[in-house]
């Protein structure tokens, strides 16, 4: 049954601005809640549904709302739609629909992959532990054990040449002047390696440059607000940004899969991609879903 917070006076923004004061929640708390701006709540109150996203993000701003101050959601989005038919899902919207959907498949792709290498290493680590365990139990259990002990003691004979004066004597023997060209022919030897290893198309990390990754794979989206505009950036699967972006705001991601840029008004957002200018995304007020990759983002930079 439709209340008398919600019959209103026709008036869809009095409508919610009535019920939200009816609760006594002012619209800090409510942009806290819902995480909307407080100027797009304003707006909505006002009926500037121009301020708001367009298509399913507005619905979905009105939901949040409502069940905020004890509305029907439901009945909420209905009365909207018939106030304002405008704000209904923009024509080929439904394709953000199923982009979306596959960002969050590949999200919990990555989500199943990390899950199962941390499995992975977690196997490795009690597996080396139950080792090393074993082997010191058994090194603990065999009598022969102490041997270790003679050989750490045989690197500390050093500490037994002070003992014996007739030791120290020959040491510095001048008799034995072959004897330090070994050591210069040792140390001769690691230049060859040297200059190997510094010829060899050879990272800092051991690995081939040629396996490195290339610049030209990364690609980076730069967007600028020429006017109040709703932004939405899903990259590589995790959402970067999602809110209204002011006039002269800007923001840059570097991409190695894609990211599926929503712009609320295509006017009013400017895209450069690695430097270079992009076309237009739409015209004034359309709600428009793009979504670049490092195989297709030429198809979106403006002719030459």
């Amino acid at each position: 049954m439709t209340t008398a917070a919600e019959r209103g006076s026709g008036d869809f923004g009095s409508m919610l601005k009535a019920a939200r004061e009816k609760r006594g929640v002012s619209l800090r708390r409510l942009a806290d809640t819902t995480k909307i701006s407080v100027a797009a709540l304003e707006a909505l109150e006002r009926n500037d549904i121009s301020r708001l996203p367009g298509g399913i993000y507005s619905r979905s701003f009105v939901r949040s709302y409502a069940l905020q101050v004890g509305l029907d959601p439901d009945r909420t989005i209905e009365r909207f739609l018939e106030q304002f038919p405008e704000a209904a899902v923009a024509p080929g919207h439904a394709l953000a629909e199923q982009q979306q959907e596959e960002e969050e498949h590949d999200s919990n792709q990555q989500t199943a992959a990390t899950f199962v290498r941390l499995l992975v290493v977690s196997l490795l680590i009690v597996a080396g532990l139950v080792y090393f365990g074993m082997r010191s139990r058994r090194s603990a259990a065999i009598p022969g054990a102490p041997e270790p002990a003679p050989a750490t003691r045989a690197a500390e004979p050093p500490a037994v040449a002070p003992e014996s004066p007739a030791a120290v004597a020959p040491a510095p023997a001048p008799s034995r002047p072959s004897v330090p060209a070994p050591p210069a022919t040792a140390s001769a030897a690691p230049t060859p390696a040297a200059t190997t290893a510094s010829a060899g198309p050879v990272t800092g990390a051991g690995v081939p440059s040629g396996t490195s990754s290339d610049p030209a794979d990364r690609v980076t989206v730069a967007v600028v607000a020429t006017g109040p505009c709703w932004v939405s950036a899903i990259v590589d699967g995790e959402r970067r940004v999602a809110r209204e972006f002011q006039t002269g705001e800007r923001m840059a991601f570097e991409l190695e899969k894609s990211v599926v840029l929503t712009a609320g008004d295509a006017a009013a957002l400017a895209v450069t991609i690695n430097g270079e200018e992009a076309r237009p995304l739409g015209r004034a007020g359309q709600v428009v879903t793009v979504r670049v990759t490092p195989a297709n983002f030429k198809a979106y930079l403006a002719a030459p």
